[in-house]
């Protein structure tokens, strides 16, 4: 799985504001967060639906199913694309 880097913490993201410079790479970080998002699903459609995966919710790991961990990586890659035509509009 993707792991989740820093920036991407609520609080990291809630306490900082957004400005004119950081807009950028705000977009930057975010389409990195969608190829790592697209990647992770592209491997677990490797994985045979028989295989359990373990997927980093917070600072533990959960062993799910591999079609309810592809769920919730197209959830968060849906998400970051939202963010993402969100900024765009925004400009």
């Amino acid at each position: 799985m993707a792991a989740a880097s820093p920036s991407s913490s609520p609080l990291v993201a809630s306490s900082a504001k957004s400005t004119s410079s950081d807009e950028p790479n705000s977009k930057l970080d975010l389409l990195k967060e969608v190829r790592a998002h697209e990647v992770a699903i592209s491997e677990l459609n490797s994985v045979p639906d028989s295989r359990a995966v373990y997927q980093k919710n917070g600072n533990i790991f959960f062993r799910r199913n591999v079609k309810s961990a592809i769920a919730v990586e197209q959830k968060q890659l849906d998400l970051a694309k939202a963010q993402i035509e969100k900024l765009s509009t925004v400009k």
